[in-house]
């Protein structure tokens, strides 16, 4: 019996233990305790404390197969609240161990500890898991990894090896003081000093090529990486200099092959490509930079660099360097993100629609209502972004998951509207007049095993941009996309409802729409929301209440004893 223990530490303000352990051989559970130390982390010539897990960034992988439970006991020693949230996990009727803050759990508070306890079902491939509470995740994450179960395999012969690939963004400054600057302000923060592959952001950056992380590979050998993109606020172009990847799953769902020469992924997105190493000896960068598509917004423009290396080479050659796409191109990424096609897909997709809702999702402003804060937006205004106009509010006195269990009263409201309030050329010149949402902490109610249908429409308000929108404890069927303003008599007819991609999050495509469904099984409050963490700040976001079905396995389990209280 093989058993994985791993212990987590946040350090500098937070010191965070996690005690792991998921056994390999068989279903089982095991709990172990670790001690907490603070470590300082040197990135771009600069030396800070940051957070982080057992003095590591990124955090430790946990590895686990389908089937097994994982304990997680989480003790916060420092000076922020936190939550962590493994994205991606169903968290079948178990929600008090989802992660986000005020809305499954109350933050867990300094000095104070929590136990995440789940069980993974039906599910293998690469996840991650991170901070759920403001900008902590910008150091707070790492990769989450499900193997087959014990006789089972991959639907892709055996790579010889397996990396991790977690790209992320890094800050010179402390990112919550970054994140309290804009909220002051009402402004879009500062943008990123550099992108980072498993935590180092390479050659091309001054002072970091020391620390550029380096992978061996023998030729003629195939090799899979597992690509995360935990970077908080951009999606990004990702490509492996005179090398092609073949993408065989994406966020925890076996896809069908298809070879590229360049990967786009957003914030929150994983996917596993396999590469064979067929190319002269030689050393060949890994590089990824980003891919902005909202015309007129600041980003990072700066490239992040690690090594493939042939074992048989010599130390020291100047590595090769891939094409990547500019910085603009969104037919590379919608290109990329069409050839996705779900290889357990078929019979699965739901047919007969029971909630059929339509989201619009984008950003806008407000008027300055608070004397302390500026207003450094366009005309005098703060930022804002909403769904259907409402512009999501996070409660402070409960969390919205408890405050449901215990029937208190005041947290939240249940009237999000299921289609925009008002209809407009979503993604034509939008008249100003439409730029301001309503602020609110409302959900939307689901029937346990309805069928969901849900257009997340684009919009042009302030600027059109592709959001990655993640749903909590479901997975998805992504079954259209197309461009403009969805069109309910004639684009239902091209959706595609043998194969479709199966994901947890997706861009919305930038000037257009996409439809994703899905079956309501897993009762609970569940979070939808933009995974550009500037934007979930905004309000980009809303909540599904999933109704109890009949019986133990269709209902919500009672919380846990040691659940952090508000």
């Amino acid at each position: 019996m093989e058993l994985h223990n791993i212990k987590w530490i946040f350090f500098q303000g937070l010191s965070v233990f996690f005690a792991i352990a998921a056994c390999l051989a068989k279903a089982e559970t095991h709990f172990h305790n670790f001690e907490i130390t603070p470590t300082p982390l040197s990135r771009l010539c600069t030396t800070q404390h940051v957070i982080t897990v057992n003095g590591q960034f990124p955090g430790p992988t946990i590895e686990a197969r389908d089937g097994d439970t994982l304990v997680i006991k989480v003790t916060n020693r420092g000076k922020y609240d936190i939550t962590l949230h493994w994205h991606g996990i169903r968290q079948m009727r178990t929600p008090w161990a989802d992660g986000p803050v005020y809305i499954t759990q109350c933050p867990i508070k300094p000095g104070g500890t929590y136990t995440y306890r789940y069980t993974i079902e039906n599910q293998e491939g690469t996840l991650w898991w991170h901070a759920h509470s403001k900008w902590l995740r910008a150091t707070v994450y790492g990769a989450l990894i499900i193997y087959p179960k014990l006789g089972s395999s991959y639907p892709f012969p055996k790579p010889a090896r397996e990396f991790p690939i977690l790209l992320g963004e890094w800050w010179n400054r402390d990112p919550m003081h970054v994140l309290r600057q804009a909220t002051i302000t009402g402004a879009a923060p500062n943008i990123s000093d550099a992108y980072t592959i498993n935590g180092q952001p390479g050659d091309l950056y001054r002072c970091s090529s020391t620390g550029t992380t380096i992978y061996s590979v023998k030729a003629g050998e195939t090799i899979l990486l597992r690509i995360i993109n935990a970077a908080l606020n951009q999606q990004l172009f990702f490509a492996i200099a005179n090398h092609q990847m073949t993408v065989v799953e994406a966020d925890a769902a076996y896809h069908k092959p298809f070879t590229t020469n360049v990967v786009m992924i957003g914030p929150g997105q994983t996917t596993n490509v396999l590469v064979t190493a067929n190319q002269p000896q030689g050393r060949y960068y890994m590089a990824a930079t980003a891919y902005s598509s909202a015309p007129g917004i600041a980003f990072d423009n700066t490239t992040t660099t690690a090594i493939l290396e042939y074992k048989s080479s010599q130390r020291g050659g100047q590595p090769i360097l891939p094409r990547l796409p500019a910085w603009n191109d969104t037919n590379t990424a919608n290109s990329f993100t069409a050839q996705f096609r779900g290889l357990n897909s078929r019979g699965k997709v739901p047919l007969e629609i029971d909630e059929n809702l339509f989201f619009t999702v984008g950003l806008g402003v407000i008027n300055c209502s608070q004397p302390n804060f500026r207003c450094q937006a366009p005309n005098n205004t703060r930022f804002t972004a909403s769904i259907n106009n409402v512009s999501f509010v996070l409660p402070s006195k409960n969390s919205i998951l408890q405050a449901l269990y215990q029937n208190t009263p005041g947290v939240f409201t249940t009237d999000f509207p299921p289609v925009p309030p008002v209809q407009f050329d979503y993604t034509g010149n939008v008249p100003r007049g439409l730029w301001t949402p309503v602020r609110g902490t409302k959900a939307y109610k689901l029937k346990f095993a309805s069928t969901v249908q849900i257009i997340l429409q684009n919009t042009n308000i302030s600027t059109i941009e592709d959001h990655p929108m993640h749903l909590h404890g479901y997975h998805f069927f992504v079954v259209g996309t197309g461009k403009g303003n969805f069109n309910l008599q004639t684009d239902p007819a091209r959706f595609n409802l043998v194969d479709p991609p199966v994901r947890n999050t997706i861009g919305t495509t930038p000037g257009g729409w996409v439809a994703i469904r899905f079956l309501a099984d897993n009762p609970g409050v569940w979070l939808m929301h933009c995974h550009l963490d500037v934007h979930i700040g905004w309000g980009l976001a809303m909540v599904f209440l999933v109704e109890n079905g009949v019986g133990k396995l269709e209902t919500l389990e009672a919380p846990p004893l040691d659940l952090p209280q508000c």
